[in-house]
């Protein structure tokens, strides 16, 4: 497997300018995907998760201005014509939208919709796709999948219709596979069916995964890797054990202890105070300054210090700074 990233991403900034109000909602956000990594982008409703996917995949509207740089298997995409950025999509980037039922036409059958992915990027004829879109049913582990290929998306359960859509996603074998919270609406033994799904078609395909969450559970799960983000930044990346096992900045270890799990019977629930920031009205300095326990006045001045460890976690942070320091 080559060392080469498949995926490379360099100052990332989206801005949603509007009717006079102007939403930084991606604020420089780098990162590099090797085949067969997976990388979860973690932190709460509103920090830029979705947006950052969908920034690569060019599925933003016109209002929504993208800057920075993009590498798909060595090839910078961001800017491409509208025609060249179609190819790409479904052939070598696919994506799990988070909701199936709203990311699927319901007028067409599961295997229409499929084998018109197939015969768009493959240019087959549509009885080979379909023969084809059986196979993607199978492999994704959907029972009576003859049969499945002729429903509708509403007569399919919520789990059916997420392994459709991971069907859909693999369709023409993507090198990287972008997962926009894809277990959000599922009870939690689907969640973790399609966990497992995704992990070994990973495996099998050796596609790079982007997955994008606030469940951490789903993140240690899946991830060889982990980029906590708020207010459209990465404050804090490292692997999935450095960051579940020594997380460094307060932000993180605000998500891990509010988190429940069996351990915690009998024991009250840590929240983090507050609420995220209006993204249009960013604070200066840190943005998580507001809602942390060890704000200083350094906190709210200037562009914040990244540091990075000897073990390679890098978070934004003074504090982290100081105890690095020390």
């Amino acid at each position: 497997m080559s060392n080469e990233p498949v995926l490379r991403v360099e100052g990332l900034t989206v801005r949603f300018t509007r009717r006079n109000t102007d939403v930084a909602a991606v604020n420089g956000v780098d990162f590099s995907l090797k085949a067969g990594e997976t990388l979860t982008i973690l932190g709460e409703s509103g920090s830029g998760k979705s947006v950052s996917l969908k920034a690569l995949m060019g599925l933003l509207p016109a209002y929504g201005k993208v800057s920075g740089k993009v590498w798909l298997n060595g090839q910078e995409i961001l800017g491409l014509p509208a025609a060249a950025l179609a190819k790409l999509r479904g052939g070598a980037v696919s994506m799990i939208f988070q909701e199936p039922m709203a990311a699927l036409d319901p007028v067409y059958t599961i295997g229409e919709q499929i084998a018109e992915t197939i015969v768009q990027h493959e240019g087959c004829d549509n009885r080979s796709a379909m023969k084809q879109a059986l196979g993607l049913l199978e492999q994704v582990k959907i029972p009576s999948a003859e049969r499945r290929l002729k429903n509708f998306p509403h007569e399919m359960s919520g789990g059916m219709r997420q392994r459709a859509m991971i069907a859909l996603a693999l369709a023409c074998k993507p090198t990287v596979l972008l997962a926009d919270e894809p277990t959000t609406a599922l009870d939690v033994t689907v969640q973790i069916q399609i966990l497992l799904l995704l992990r070994q078609l990973q495996e099998e395909l050796g596609m790079a995964i982007v997955f994008v969450t606030h469940d951490v559970g789903a993140a240690a799960e899946i991830s060889d890797r982990i980029a906590v983000m708020y207010a459209g930044r990465f404050v804090e990346t490292g692997t999935t054990r450095q960051v579940m096992r020594n997380s460094l900045h307060p932000y993180t270890q605000g998500l891990l202890s509010s988190t429940v799990h069996g351990g915690m019977r009998g024991r009250a629930l840590e929240t983090i105070p507050g609420s995220p920031p209006n993204m249009a009205e960013l604070p200066p300095g840190c943005a998580f300054a507001p809602r942390c326990r060890y704000v200083a006045d350094a906190c709210r001045q200037g562009d914040l210090p990244v540091v990075t460890t000897e073990s390679g976690t890098m978070a934004r942070c003074v504090r982290v700074q100081q105890l690095v320091a020390a």
